[in-house]
């Protein structure tokens, strides 16, 4: 019996494509669920799905979805408890650190003074960023304490709750790059530099992307990042200093890879696929 599987969006992107691009090759039709249409009833308990892959951009959207179907006995990629801790980058920090992983040195404050102090305590130059938040923003490099006076200020005018949790972490000083480490059933399976000349590397901020060997401290890195969320499919975004030391920035609990399949010759869809269909299998058996 072929297992039911459906996958959510919040708009459908190029990895959203490629994925059911593969379920297609493999002969499966799978249920396509819009987050912006969808209305869930709390009574209804019919599960209609052995499996739900979680593509939705937003945070409380993934989230608030895993918590439903999980309810009705559906598994969730990534579950909800994923969702919650990679959504939330100071829930992820807590949880690597706790797991033993390197993250660059950090502070936590809840008032402007006392992050004002947070940043001279870290020492110059320190990074601001949200707890909640992607593809770079509202990410902001303090080089020193008038920068650093100037951005608290708008923080702190921001109606948002998460803008008021000043999540600060030291500037670690790195060869114009860092790494993206794609994890799929806790194996490391490729991974990329993210060049760029700006201090911001993200692809989505222009970074370009060229193959990372995967060595056996990347391997380790992976699987323990994966074992600390409970993620089944995650990217770890990593950062290396001079002497390459490395330390785990973020971790993406609905990963994108558009720019990273053929520098590393690595079908990442595919192996998305695969592991899936492992999930569902071992599920029903």
């Amino acid at each position: 019996m072929r297992p039911r599987i459906a996958v959510s969006f919040s708009r459908i992107r190029l990895e959203d494509k490629m994925i059911l691009e593969e379920f297609a090759a493999r002969g499966l039709e799978v249920d396509r669920i819009d987050d912006g249409d969808v209305i869930w009833s709390l009574q209804d308990r019919q599960p209609r799905w052995d499996l739900l892959l979680d593509r939705s951009l937003g945070f409380g959207r993934a989230r608030a979805t895993a918590q439903i179907l999980e309810s009705r006995g559906v598994l969730c990629v990534n579950s909800a408890r994923t969702v919650a801790i990679c959504g939330d980058k100071l829930a992820a920090q807590v949880a690597i650190e706790a797991a033993g992983v390197p993250t660059p040195a950090t502070r936590v404050a809840f008032s402007r003074e006392a992050a004002l102090a947070a940043a001279e305590e870290l020492g110059y130059p320190v990074v601001i960023k949200p707890t909640v938040g992607s593809w770079g923003r509202l990410v902001a490099r303090l080089n020193d304490r008038d920068a650093a006076e100037a951005v608290l200020e708008d923080r702190e005018l921001l109606g948002n709750w998460t803008h008021h949790v000043y999540y600060l972490q030291k500037l670690v000083d790195k060869p114009g790059r860092d790494i993206r480490l794609f994890v799929i059933g806790g194996r490391a399976v490729a991974a990329v530099y993210r060049v760029s000349e700006h201090w911001i590397t993200n692809t989505a901020r222009g970074g370009r992307t060229e193959n990372c060997p995967v060595d056996d401290r990347l391997a380790e890195f992976g699987r323990l990042c994966a074992s600390a969320c409970g993620a089944e499919i995650l990217a770890v975004d990593l950062v290396e200093d001079r002497e390459g030391a490395l330390y785990v920035l973020e971790l993406n609990h609905s990963m994108e890879f558009r720019n990273s399949v053929a520098p590393t010759g690595v079908n990442i869809p595919g192996l998305v696929v695969d592991h899936l269909l492992q999930l569902a299998t071992e599920r029903g058996s």
